[in-house]
């Protein structure tokens, strides 16, 4: 990797929960690329990036940047764009009430950025209609921490992933979704005399089953009958902390007996939960025998309709055997964003005050209001997110601001959310891209700053606060969020209260409220930054990551919660909650299938950003479906054939991976493909609206589907030095590659006809054109001045002999000398050109070229890889894929 220059900023990076540290050269121009590193000083990652950190400073380009406000679609000043957006506001509130507002935020703003939101929403619009993408992220951990320790508070920290001797993962891909973290792992037990047992808890088998002991690949909706076991087999077999449970808890009784309702012995366990009684069993001894154990989920517990039953029945175990916030010992929620947790400490959501204040105390209203001079402080919580758009799509709210997101991808029953947002009177959409399926919605787009140009704080998921450091100017005129909320404020009539005139400012106003009435020998909250209260400018530029609560200015932070045994209850006492079977959505014989969506290893949430560079596009390079082979064979499917995915709420077409990593009975898809890059690839469109009833987050593994053959009549395979809308055929997807843009086309009629004269149009009639009659393709290169401009193969069949990758280096800028036509147009290189599909992300080696030199030059295992090419070597995502590849070599030979 490129390393950066001594002269560096430390930042953190943009993307997931774990809040890694960067640091970044100082740009003196906005379109000035940079290489970005590892900062090895910070305590959450010590220098290692994964692969799309690595790729930050590739993103930091012009292209589809929203530069400047717009009305209506038309560029506007900033003055007229607040006028029109006050002027919408105030007449909106006049006519419907404040509670027909609402503000849509993200786990990507900063901390900064939603205090103000909170404040501007819940304090002086007078509308608690306020929440965030968190919603679809962590809420049900939120909900199960409150229920179980009175407060949300995360108990451990990332150094008991190395610490424990037993580690369960529970619904996370951390190989893939928190790779740095997976990283510390892995190297842990590399060290390790003994390493730790690793227990994988998950539908799918992931990359993260590289470390596992033991998988279990649990029936989708069943976890908490899993734990229920886990509680009644320690009770069974004297593995409880009587003590423990005597002088810090309440309610074990309860909970227990409901447990004995639902998984009385390991056989009903494993039946219900699709397991064999012997790893159930295993898995359960393997809890109780290690007293250090650390059991981390993420969003396969969380995103359920039984998600907050989930968390308490994982929490009910630790709480069992006394094992919460001790070193190598507690439960622990993996952030998926990266400052969800920042969202929460400032009361991002609907159902939340500042600082960790709650709607369901009286006085807790009244310190808000009393210390923000709140004219119109809300007195109940708003609506939350599925409910809010369902409130835009009613009317009920007419004016809607949406925040660094993009619903119309994310939001379940996507199709609906985006009809809503069409139809409502007024959207406006904050953004630091400008083709963003959510914005074409808008009827105000405000630019805002992204990544490198703005300044604020960000909490990991250990509680850790990290500075999110500027380190270039603004793209065209953006503007940081909390700037533009404290002008709205201002222009409302507030100009006292949103006075301020920088991130400090605010941050200042942040920490003093969290030490508000807070007096810790009544342990009244647990959030508390009351040390950081009156920081110099100076100071806050310095901050150093810490975390809370950081009670004085001499405080050095904490490292975890509650291993003293007292909790924020009212008794002071953790609570057991018992924990019922829960019937969510099945499977029917109109929808067989259980559809489970997730995230890939080098994408971004709606690739706005990671989609910007070339390399982390070639892992995962269209939408796909995952699914066994025996569904796969019962339907007549072929790998890399097209699939149509349907529910009763909306269909995509997606191409079929055929594995047996999925059970027979689930399918899965990823989340990430948008209108802007696939026709056909929003996934969210298919998944269900229900929601879990405590925390209300949506549930996005468990969708009800049928699939089938996509009977297409045409394929197509177009790459283009210069980017072309995506044609109007019924399957398209766009990839950015280095210096060109590939299309994958596919038509159910004859719609690629029009296609090369379209391009002989636009590209002129300098083209060498090849009628491969065996294959029935038609091959068509443009060229100009004997350089490759565009090359299309149009045919019946999907072309799969052609190498992508191998042509799509033909069209770089320092490509070397071009190959014969015929060659080109042949779509397969000479021998040893071939790179193939990309594994390692962070040094571009793709499978080829892997797998020829495993044979060719004898290698047998993962780190003769990584001395030979260098895979695997950075943030080693790549690891579990190179070891499968060696296996099925090593297979092979026998």
């Amino acid at each position: 990797m490129t390393e950066c220059p001594p002269q560096s900023i430390q930042t953190t990076c943009a993307y997931c929960g774990v809040g890694c540290g960067v640091r970044a050269p100082v740009a003196k121009e906005a379109e000035q690329l940079i290489a970005v590193a590892g900062d090895e000083t910070h305590p959450a990652n010590y220098g290692r990036l994964c692969s799309k950190g690595s790729a930050l400073g590739e993103t930091l380009i012009d292209e589809g940047r929203l530069l400047y406000p717009q009305i209506n679609g038309y560029r506007s000043s900033w003055d007229q764009a607040l006028d029109e957006l006050v002027k919408r506001l105030k007449q909106t509130i006049e006519e419907y009430g404040p509670e027909s507002v609402a503000l849509y935020g993200s786990g990507q703003l900063l901390t900064e950025d939603y205090y103000v939101a909170n404040k501007l929403m819940k304090g002086f619009i007078g509308s608690a209609n306020i929440d965030t993408n968190s919603r679809l992220c962590m809420a049900s951990t939120v909900a199960g921490h409150k229920r179980a320790f009175g407060t949300d508070t995360v108990p451990g920290c990332y150094e008991d992933l190395e610490l424990a001797d037993c580690l369960i993962l529970v619904g996370s891909n951390t190989a893939w979704c928190h790779p740095v973290l997976f990283q510390r792992i892995r190297a842990s037990q590399e060290r390790r005399v003994k390493p730790a047992k690793v227990v994988v808890i998950d539908p799918r088998r992931t990359d993260s089953c590289d470390i596992a002991d033991l998988f279990l690949p649990i029936r989708p909706g069943t976890d908490s009958i899993l734990f229920n076991g886990l509680l009644v087999w320690l009770a069974l077999h004297g593995k409880v902390d009587d003590a423990y449970l005597e002088q810090s808890t309440q309610g074990f009784a309860d909970a227990l007996d409901k447990a004995y309702e639902t998984s009385p012995d390991i056989g009903t366990v494993a039946e219900k939960c699709g397991l064999s009684e012997v790893d159930v069993e295993c898995f359960y001894r393997m809890f109780a025998d290690h007293e250090k154990t650390v059991t981390a989920w993420s969003q396969g517990v969380n995103q359920s309709s039984a998600g907050t039953d989930k968390v308490n029945a994982i929490i009910n175990c630790h709480l069992a055997t006394g094992r919460v916030g001790l070193p190598g010992s507690t439960p622990f929620s993996l952030t998926g964003q990266p400052n969800a947790m920042g969202g929460r400490e400032v009361g991002g959501l609907a159902n939340q005050l500042a600082a960790h204040l709650e709607f369901h105390r009286p006085d807790d209203i009244e310190r808000v209001s009393r210390f923000w001079q709140a004219p119109n402080m809300v007195q109940q919580p708003g609506l939350t997110a599925v409910d809010l758009l369902r409130a835009v799509e009613s009317g009920e709210i007419r004016f809607i601001w949406i925040m660094g997101t993009n619903p119309v991808v994310s939001m379940p029953d996507a199709d609906r959310v985006k009809a809503a947002l069409q139809i409502c009177p007024t959207v406006v959409v904050s953004d630091c891209i400008a083709p963003t399926d959510t914005g074409q919605c808008a009827d105000i787009l405000l630019p805002a700053a992204g990544w490198s140009e703005k300044d604020g704080t960000v909490t990991n998921s250990e509680r850790r606060i990290s500075r999110q450091r500027r380190f270039r100017p603004p793209t065209g005129e953006a503007r940081a969020d909390w700037a533009i909320l404290s002008e709205v404020g201002r222009r409302l009539g507030h100009a006292e209260a949103f006075a301020y005139q920088c991130p400090a400012d605010v941050f200042r106003e942040h920490a003093r409220l969290s030490a508000l009435d807070n007096d810790p020998e009544a342990r009244p909250r647990d959030f508390h930054i009351g040390g950081l209260a009156e920081l110099s400018d100076q100071e806050y530029d310095q901050l150093q990551p810490v975390q809370w609560p950081l009670r004085s200015r001499t405080d050095n932070g904490t490292q975890r919660m509650f291993a003293d045994g007292k909790f924020y209850t009212p008794s002071g006492k953790a609570q057991f909650v018992p924990i019922q079977e829960t019937i969510s959505a099945q499977a029917t014989e109109a929808y067989p299938l259980l559809l489970n969506t997730g995230r890939i290893r080098d994408q971004w949430h709606t690739m706005t950003r990671t989609a910007l560079a070339p390399r982390l596009n070639r892992h995962k390079d269209e939408p796909f479906l995952e699914l066994n082979p025996a569904d796969a064979a019962s339907r007549g499917i072929n790998d890399k054939a097209l699939v149509t995915v349907r529910s009763s709420y909306g269909q995509s077409v997606l191409r079929a991976t055929i594995t047996d990593q999925v059970q027979p009975g689930q399918v899965f898809a990823p989340m990430h493909w948008t209108a802007q890059n696939s026709q056909t690839g929003r996934i969210c469109s298919v998944a269900h609206p229900e929601v879990d009833p405590y925390s209300l987050q949506p549930d996005l593994k468990r969708t009800p589907v049928q699939i089938e053959a996509f009977h297409a009549r045409q394929h197509a395979v177009l790459i283009c030095r210069d980017k072309r809308p995506l044609p109007d055929t019924d399957y398209g997807v766009l990839v950015k590659g280095t210096d060109c843009y590939r299309y994958e086309l596919a038509d159910t009629e004859n719609g690629l006809d029009g296609l090369r004269s379209e391009l002989m149009a636009a590209l002129g009639p300098h083209i060498v054109q090849y009628q491969d009659s065996e294959l029935g393709i038609e091959k068509t290169l443009w060229l100009d001045d004997g350089k490759a401009v565009a090359v299309l193969m149009i045919g019946s069949e999907y072309p799969t002999e052609v190498d992508r990758s191998w042509l799509e280096t033909l069209f770089a800028s320092d490509a070397p000398e071009q190959p014969s036509w015929w060659q080109v147009l042949a779509g397969v290189p000479t021998s040893g050109c071939a790179g193939g599909k990309q594994v390692c992300a962070c040094f571009g080696v793709g499978q080829e070229t892997i797998t020829a030199a495993i044979r060719e030059q004898d290698l047998e295992s993962v780190e003769d890889i990584g001395k030979t090419l260098k895979a695997g070597t950075n943030c080693g995502s790549c690891i579990p894929e190179l070891r499968q590849l060696l296996t099925a070599i090593q297979v092979e030979e026998v």
